[in-house]
């Protein structure tokens, strides 16, 4: 074999190499771009939740010159209904920062505040820390922000007149149990199939029918589960993850 002929094998293996590593390194970028926009919005979602408790803690002194007013003035009757809805409200931060992750805690106290403002009432239920968590936080908030989003979108064309989102996060000896609820209308049974395929909705618009894959992609990279109930009462998305050992 000439000269020559080594010189083009060489060649050819160098540029084989070459494209192999730009591949390689395109695919890391994008994760990277991926996870670097997912932590900006854990970022901003902290942001926000850190505003929030100033503004809680500030209102606290006006709430209780409220209340001592109302009781100088013996008005007990308003004094407990004003108590009722300052505690309604106070409940809901405290609800959300219950967990030991502050991206998870400032996603649901964020997701709180886009509900309330549609008008959607949004409970939540944390009975966990989550201080075992098998999962990068900022892929969990991206599972749980796809699947609120996803309630959301299921109750904007919905005709109830009362909207409810519920989430609830439990665990058990070996798995963390996340579950997002609405009481929107009820999926077929035809489409829950390929629900989870990319691409797949039930909207016209586009831009629709990522969120549920995304989630779907996520939950395989981490051995997680998901599950999905519907009736013509409440749809509910079960997602079960395993604790780090």
């Amino acid at each position: 074999m000439g000269d020559s002929a080594l010189y083009l094998i060489f060649c050819i293996v160098l540029v084989v190499i070459l494209t192999v590593c730009i591949i390689i390194l395109s695919r890391n970028y994008l994760k990277l771009m991926k996870a670097n926009d997912a932590l900006r919005e854990s970022i901003d979602n902290l942001c926000g939740l850190n505003d929030k408790l100033r503004m809680d803690r500030h209102d606290y002194l006006n709430h209780l010159q409220i209340v001592y007013g109302l009781m100088e003035l013996e008005e007990y009757d308003e004094m407990n209904e004003y108590l009722r809805k300052v505690y309604k409200e106070l409940l809901k931060t405290g609800k959300a920062v219950r967990t030991s992750k502050p991206a998870i805690n400032a996603l649901l106290a964020a997701k709180s505040a886009e509900s309330e403002a549609k008008g959607i009432e949004f409970v939540i239920e944390v009975k966990s820390d989550l201080k075992n968590l098998g999962i990068e936080d900022w892929e969990l908030c991206k599972v749980l922000s796809n699947l609120i989003d996803n309630a959301a979108k299921a109750l904007e064309d919905c005709d109830r007149e009362e909207k409810k989102i519920g989430i609830n996060i439990t665990e058990t000896p070996d798995s963390y149990i996340f579950s997002v609820e609405n009481n929107g209308p009820e999926i077929p049974e035809e489409m829950r199939e390929n629900i989870f395929k990319r691409g797949f909705t039930t909207k016209k618009e586009e831009g629709h029918g990522m969120g549920l894959a995304i989630v779907s992609d996520i939950l395989g990279r981490s051995n997680g589960i998901i599950e999905l109930r519907s009736n013509k009462d409440e749809t509910v998305f079960t997602v079960s993850l395993g604790k780090e050992e």
